[in-house]
């Protein structure tokens, strides 16, 4: 059976070089005779793979030292949680921009433990902008600051931080992460759930930098306490063993075969502009999204018939171009392309677009 264009927006492709390692180190990881799936997260095999783990993502996110790295469970949810019961130490005030769900998700979960307040929303237009900012409306004692970097279901993306000042910015990157550089020093705390861009479900990574951690709120479980999980170099229990296993080989894919993130980005921007560019221009198919807020990630699409939007998903999937279904919330169709889909992949999918327009329009 030959492989599917895959366009899910999550669990995604993995490159095919990752796939194939692990392939390979499945009944036995560089010779331990064992599986990274079933080795001890206290054996010294394992301890390196974790280690390594940190070093690549602290390498090609050029992290600073005074962040650390935690590989965590529970997926960028948790997070939504996490952040205000660890950050609500002083005035627990939070502000929050609602760019889409999982923003709004996690401004209703911040509001059980203090008073969080909405910025600026863009839910008026179906979330397919990112707001305008007023610094003046910004709450100065505020504990931190809270955005969602780039808005999976609905297809934009922040190409401009807002400038909190002192605040602590919070950033969710889950599905951006590795597919240009960051500034991490600009955030606080970066959270990602890995299974869009990093490696499979099960495995998430939060960027926080020191002063930030060992204030927690007494309410807050240990599990959820991040200082629990950096003073035990997130080994305080049993870690997603191999979700961190694939996130080193798709690091090491980033670093060694693409070149780095500079290089990420090059790539990203080559396969979204031929997407946007035929939605510009085509007389069935239009974007959802502002140009200006456009993501490289997540390019949502319809054609105004929600017959011909089934019609296309039903023969896109039979062609092999799977998963462009859009989310329940919105309908109409969405390509998600991240770091592992070809350009090929895209190519092909356009001329696709092409042909079904041809016969439909």
């Amino acid at each position: 059976m030959s492989r599917v264009y895959n366009f899910s927006a999550g669990p995604s492709m993995l490159p095919e070089s990752v796939l194939k390692r692990a392939a390979d180190e499945m009944l036995d990881y560089q010779g331990s005779g064992q599986s990274v799936m079933e080795m001890s997260h206290r054996s010294k095999v394992y301890d390196s793979i974790i280690k390594e783990a940190e070093a690549l993502l602290r390498e090609v996110m050029n992290i600073p030292d005074n962040y650390k790295v935690l590989f965590l469970q529970g997926g960028a949810s948790s997070q939504f949680a996490m952040v205000p019961l660890n950050l609500f130490n002083k005035s627990k005030k939070a502000d929050y921009v609602i760019t889409g769900q999982w923003a709004k998700k996690a401004y209703q979960e911040a509001k059980k433990y203090g008073e969080a307040k909405v910025i600026a929303s863009s839910e008026d237009k179906t979330y397919s902008y990112i707001p305008k900012l007023d610094k003046s409306t910004f709450t100065e004692d505020a504990d931190y600051f809270y955005i969602c970097v780039n808005n999976t279901i609905y297809g934009t993306l922040y190409h401009e931080l807002p400038d909190t000042g002192n605040v602590p910015l919070i950033g969710d990157i889950s599905s951006c992460v590795l597919s240009e550089p960051i500034d991490v020093s600009k955030f606080g705390i970066l959270l990602a759930g890995a299974q869009k861009n990093m490696g499979p479900a099960g495995v998430t990574i939060a960027i926080v930098r020191e002063d930030l951690i060992g204030n927690a709120m007494d309410i807050t479980p240990t599990m959820f306490n991040y200082k629990t999980h950096a003073d035990n170099d997130s080994m305080f229990n049993t870690p997603p063993c191999y979700s961190i296993y694939m996130v080193k080989l798709v690091l090491e894919w980033v670093k060694n075969e693409i070149g780095g993130l500079e290089k990420m980005k090059e790539l990203n921007e080559k396969k979204a502009n031929l997407l946007y560019d035929f939605l510009d221009n085509s007389k069935l198919f239009k974007g959802t999204v502002v140009p200006e807020d456009r993501s490289l990630m997540n390019v949502p699409f319809i054609t105004g018939s929600d017959e011909l939007d089934a019609k296309f998903v039903k023969e896109s999937t039979a062609a092999g171009f799977v998963n462009l279904k859009g989310h329940r919330s919105v309908g109409g169709m969405r390509a998600s392309i991240y770091n592992a889909m070809p350009i090929e992949g895209v190519e092909k999918l356009v001329e696709f677009m092409k042909k079904f327009e041809e016969e439909n329009a």
